[in-house]
This record gives C-alpha cells, structure tokens and sequence, in this order.
C-alpha cells in the first residue's frame, strides 16, 4: 500500500495513472467512466507521483544519459550541456567517445555565420580527429603549440583539419605554447603572424576548449612548469586553467609570471567569446569545472557522468550578472 493512501484509493489511483500515462485516455474520458469528477482524477494524479506510486524516468539515449544532462543544465544554468552516460570503456576510448560526442554538438551549434576558436588540448584535438562535417565557419587558433611525446598534432593542425572538414578559412600562427622566459615570449608576440592571430581572437563567437585541474597529469601546463612555479601558482589560489588563462576557486583570473611566458589568449580574450564550451571529464575536475562557470569562463559542457554527478551533490555559486 501507498504511503498516505488507503488501499481503495491507492487501487483507484493507480487505475487512473494507467489509463492517463499509459494509454493516453483524456481526463475527461476517464473520469465519465469511473464515475467520478475531473477534479478528482487531477487529484489523484497528482497523489500518484507525490506518493512515488507513478515515478518517470530519462533513459539514455545513444550513449548519453539525458537526465543529468538536464539536470545539469539546469542547475547551472547551461546554454548546453551533453553527459555521456557511464560505460565500462578504458581511459583512452573514454576520450575518444567524449570526443566524438562533443563533435556531434559543435556541428550541431554552428552556422556559417560563425567564427570557431580552438586551443591546443586532447579533448579538443579527440574532438577534430571525430568531425566529419561543419558549416563553412572560419576557424582560429586560440593558443600556440605544444609537442607532447606520442601525440602528433598541433594547435595549428588542429585548426587546419577543422577548416578543411568545414570548407571554411583557418587562422594559424606558428608559435610555441611556453617560452623559456619573458623576453622571448615578447618578442615572439611582436612578429606580424602572431600579431595577426591573436587579433583574430576578438571575432571568434564559439570557442571550444579543454579545462586542467592544477595538479599533476590533470593540466599539460601544470606538467609543463617548474615545481617552484607549480607551488607560486598554488599559493595564488589557482584551482585550473584553460588554454593557460589561470582562475581561482571564485572564478577570478590569476595572472602570473608563467602567464607572461604563454603564447595564448588571455583572460580578458576568453571572456569576451559570447559561447565557450569545455570537453572535461572525471569527478576530480568537478571543483574546477564549477569555478569556471561561475567565473563565466564556459557556458556549455561536454562531460561524463562521474563529473556530473559530482558536482549536482557539492553546493555551487552562480555566475555574477
């Protein structure tokens, strides 16, 4: 028996619940043939799902799982957000299908009336090697390069193969990601390309990007720096970084001497694109994850459901307005 209900009006609830969700009868249909008011099959409707007796539920659909996905578009009030659901898959195949999810969303979202930006990252680069069609966007380099060991591509490959699957005109500079130190990295970004490049940044209207957590293997910068400047970064309250624009648990940008060594955009660059969304994934990114939403780093999120979940059980401050 129904908590709160007496057997003979759980039986006629239940009764009624089948004939409504179930077979698609008309309130007033059901109520002219049990004999009772429309106003009393509302009710018991109504009882039905607040005593748990009817209980609906999202099942996932072609590998995502559309009830946290819901679920945290709402809570975070998300332009989108995709969550694949949860499989047995290796690390590696994880990646992949993240990728190809987040491939799905960018050309779904996309016009030809928009201008793509993309960083160096292996979920951005998983993401490129998945597309197999887009509108005819232009495509622009957000950050410069990075050589990782078993990893054959670029930031500039990246936007290449973007442009050429959209048939549209790619922006590229060639230049490393870091400098060993400031006056190289000033120097670098006096040559006309990179000039060029990272002015192109101000008309990118979508961006797509990978989000680091400041510890070791969860940020290629982070892996990428001394430890004394790994520890400096700490201490000024860096919880993550995307493209190498650092932010805090609050969301605010850190600037900082490494920052000064990057060949990327910058915080300012990253907060001024109208819609940034993050292919991340894993349940300790999730601080991260929530700092830059409420920074208004990220607007959309590519992710799986342990992040997911994650962050719907930990509490959350919205964006300033």
């Amino acid at each position: 028996m129904v908590a709160s209900m007496g057997p003979s009006e759980a039986v006629l609830a239940a009764t009624v619940a089948c004939r409504y969700y179930l077979l698609g009868e008309a309130k007033k249909d059901i109520a002219t043939d049990l004999g009772i008011s429309r106003f009393k099959v509302a009710r018991l409707l109504e009882s039905a799902v607040a005593s748990g007796l009817v209980r609906f539920e999202i099942s996932p659909v072609g590998g995502i799982d559309l009830d946290l996905s819901a679920q945290m578009q709402e809570r975070f009030a998300l332009a989108r957000c995709v969550v694949v659901a949860d499989s047995s898959s290796p690390a590696a195949d994880r990646g992949a299908e993240l990728g190809a999810v987040a491939a799905a969303v960018v050309s779904e979202m996309l016009t030809d009336h928009d201008v793509l930006g993309l960083p160096w990252s292996r979920s951005v680069l998983a993401m490129t090697t998945a597309l197999r069609e887009l509108p005819a966007v232009r495509v622009v380099q957000l950050s410069g390069a990075i050589e990782l060991p078993g990893i054959n591509a670029s930031a500039v490959d990246i936007v290449r193969e973007t442009a050429r699957i959209s048939g549209g005109q790619s922006v590229i500079f060639h230049a490393p990601f870091i400098l060993d130190d400031v006056s190289s990295a000033q120097a670098l970004r006096r040559q006309a390309s990179v000039i060029d490049g990272l002015q192109a940044i101000t008309e990118v209207t979508h961006a797509v990007v990978g989000l680091g957590v400041w510890s070791p293997t969860l940020s290629t910068v982070f892996d990428m720096i001394t430890e004394v400047e790994q520890q400096e970064l700490s201490a000024a309250g860096v919880i993550g970084e995307i493209a190498g624009v650092f932010f805090d648990a609050q969301g605010r940008v850190i600037e900082s001497g490494v920052g000064e060594r990057l060949i990327t955009l910058s915080g300012a660059d990253l907060l001024a694109i109208p819609s940034v969304t993050a292919i991340v994934a894993g349940a300790p990114k999730a601080p991260a994850v929530s700092a830059a939403i409420t920074g208004g780093f990220v607007d959309g999120l590519v992710t799986d459901a342990s992040l997911a979940t994650a962050m719907l059980a930990t509490p959350h401050t919205a964006p300033a307005a």
